[in-house]
């Protein structure tokens, strides 16, 4: 398969809002088969981006403040903090305010214009402002946007016109001539249905949204979101550029993933685009189903993502990684909720996995000072098994990764792993310390499955992958190991004993989780000596910061300064001023009351560098127990203010002198 190229490509995330868990499933599945791909030897181009453009944007930009451009480059660092964070193996990072892109989609549309494929006329429609999406009136959901459920409302205005109509009959027949370019028969069925109903031309201009593209040949008319976003996967590779090299190695896509709210613009209107274009159609779109929440799709439209940062920082990525890739909406629907999230950790990758890596590397450290023992002739059956159910693995893992389905992959992946630990049990090697040669077989075929399933798990789970790998001394990771001819070679390695997860409490874990549930029930006598104490608390905040008397440095050096990392950040209920901030410092979370409602928005602070006074008394505010000072510099009239950062990244933690 070397030289073997593999396209892959989720769909840009539209910069309204910060990232959240249901963001992060389509990209963690996207990463799982473009590190797949790889280790199989295919060369392999991983895009993913954002989309910055849209009447959404300009209005949350001026809310803040800030031009839609700055609004969207400081969204922008919080997604590819995110991405790094999760370990997304993207090749190529593309933004729709990028130049290449804006030149790319401004000859796309002149081209389809001089074809004919657009046209000026006048559009009337029923517009949803936060999906910024017109909908005939069929399509409505009880009178409103199918999409988030939110109202629609009537816009009239010049725009120009992508004929889609025209291409309706070619969509469909290659819909039904190529079975295998939607990947659920679900959603094929349903994309049949809408061209049957039949397909208005496509409205592809706004006059009255000015953030965007303009129309290279009438400057009053900005191009609508559709050609502005779903050109990014050929204007990434340098269509119509001066060097198309990585759009005549790598167009068409092998996979457009994303999820289904988006599945009528790439499974219809895409193609229809690609076909007046005159290019090849991608090979498989896959639009996955949503990861949800009390039964609702998470959403930033509808503010009930969970923040991914708060189960990375405190559980880990891979443990993330590997709960979005097992139980996440790489089908259909599929739902969170911490306890499901919690007992997945203690059963898989504690029970199971570390287990397993715990018990081998101990009994190889206790018998045989940690070396790995050569296999001997004298092999049983139940090795033998266990062996052959370890090297099929690759056929079986590969066919579900081809199948696009990582969850059924992982699956495979554990039967083998919980084979091993039953052999654990049925070989039960504690017996056989005066056969040192059955002992030494025991735990060669234990070694031999350890470093097989960790070969593979570089796909899903890198980090755990690697750390199994440096805990079995073994540098070997391409997937030619996982063969009954290496397992006969190995020999030698000096094993570490180590643990991989620890269990956890799950009550504790949950009470943790839900801690911004705690306290939100308060009667009016607790409210009302609340606001009280919340008056003079700000009042006090800012009196500290007013010129006071001299102190000696030795009082000073009494005040204890760190840099911190704002994880998450909300209202607090029933307080104009109030936002409550979890503030990592190091190897510890604290919650932080502030009165800044009136200068941020809480999505704007998320991960953001902070400095934190940490040696203050504890004191409740509105019932909430706040544990530190986050500093900010304002004028009298607070119509210039601003938090107090390092000027260059620090780690969460850092002391500040």
């Amino acid at each position: 398969m070397k030289n073997e190229k593999y396209y892959i490509t989720t769909p840009i995330y539209y910069l309204s809002g910060t990232p959240h868990l249901g963001t992060c499933s389509t990209t963690v599945y996207a990463d799982s088969l473009a590190r797949f791909n790889r280790l199989l030897g295919k060369d392999v181009f991983f895009l993913t981006g954002s989309d910055e453009h849209g009447q959404k944007v300009a209005e949350r930009a001026e809310k803040q403040g800030l031009t839609p451009k700055e609004f969207c480059d400081a969204l922008d660092v919080k997604f590819k903090e995110l991405w790094k964070m999760l370990g997304i193996s993207y090749d190529k990072y593309v933004r729709t305010t990028d130049n290449y892109h804006i030149e790319t989609v401004q000859k796309i549309f002149q081209k389809l214009y001089d074809k004919g494929d657009i046209y000026l006329s006048q559009y009337e429609g029923l517009y949803c402002t936060p999906c910024e999406t017109f909908f005939t009136e069929s399509e409505l959901k009880d009178g409103k946007c199918p999409v988030c459920g939110r109202e629609v409302k009537k816009a009239q205005e010049e725009a120009y016109f992508f004929k889609l109509s025209k291409y309706a009959d070619r969509v469909k027949e290659y819909i039904l001539s190529h079975p295998d370019f939607v990947k659920l028969d679900a959603t094929k069925n349903e994309m049949l249905s809408f061209i049957n109903q039949g397909l208005n031309d496509l409205c592809v201009s706004r006059t009255s949204v000015k953030w965007g593209v303009p129309v290279p040949f009438n400057k009053n008319h900005t191009v609508y979101v559709w050609i502005d976003a779903l050109p990014n996967y050929i204007s990434a590779l340098g269509y119509l550029s001066d060097d198309d090299s990585l759009f005549k190695k790598y167009w068409p896509a092998d996979v457009h993933l994303m999820a289904k709210e988006i599945a009528r613009f790439h499974i219809i209107i895409w193609p229809a685009i690609l076909m007046a274009l005159d290019l090849p159609l991608p090979k498989v779109i896959h639009a996955h189903g949503w990861l949800t929440q009390s039964g609702l799709k998470m959403g930033k439209s509808l503010g009930n993502g969970f923040n991914p940062y708060v189960l990375c920082d405190r559980y880990g990525v891979d443990a993330v990684r590997y709960f979005l890739l097992r139980n996440g909406p790489i089908l259909g629907d599929a739902p969170y909720d911490n306890e499901t999230f919690l007992k997945l950790i203690n059963t898989d990758l504690v029970n199971d996995l570390a287990n397993l890596l715990s018990r081998t590397s101990a009994m190889l450290v206790q018998n045989f000072d940690g070396e790995l023992q050569p296999l001997s002739n004298n092999v049983l059956d139940i090795d033998k098994n266990l062996a052959s159910e370890t090297v099929c693995l690759v056929e079986i893992v590969k066919q579900y990764m081809d199948r696009l389905e990582p969850n059924n992959a992982l699956q495979a992946i554990w039967k083998v792993v919980r084979l091993a630990n039953k052999y654990i049990e049925d070989t039960a090697p504690w017996t056989q310390k005066e056969n040192r040669e059955r002992l030494g077989d025991i735990l060669h075929n234990l070694y031999f499955v350890l470093h097989s399933v960790a070969v593979l798990l570089q796909a899903f789970i890198p980090e755990t992958a690697n750390k199994i790998l440096v805990a079995l001394q073994n540098d070997d990771k391409t997937f030619d190991t996982i063969s009954h001819e290496y397992n006969q070679k190995i020999f030698g390695q000096k094993v570490e004993k180590t643990a991989l997860y620890q269990r956890l409490d799950i009550q504790k874990e949950i009470q943790y989780l839900e801690v911004d549930s705690v306290n939100k029930i308060e009667n009016v006598r607790e409210k009302n000596m609340e606001e009280n104490v919340e008056k003079q608390s700000l009042n006090n905040e800012q009196e500290k910061f007013n010129h006071k008397p001299t102190i000696d440095f030795a009082d000073f050096e009494k005040i204890e300064i760190m840099v911190g990392r704002i994880l998450t950040a909300e209202k607090v209920e029933n307080a104009d001023r109030l936002l409550k901030f979890s503030v990592k410092l190091g190897d510890e979370t604290r919650t932080i009351v502030s009165g800044v409602s009136k200068h941020y928005e809480p999505e704007y602070l998320l991960n953001k560098e902070v400095l934190v006074v940490t040696n203050l008394a504890p004191r409740k505010i509105r019932g909430i127990e706040s544990n530190g000072m986050i500093l900010y510099a304002f004028n009298e009239d607070e119509t210039e203010f601003y938090f107090v950062t390092p000027e260059k990244d620090m780690t969460d933690g850092a002391l500040v002198g």
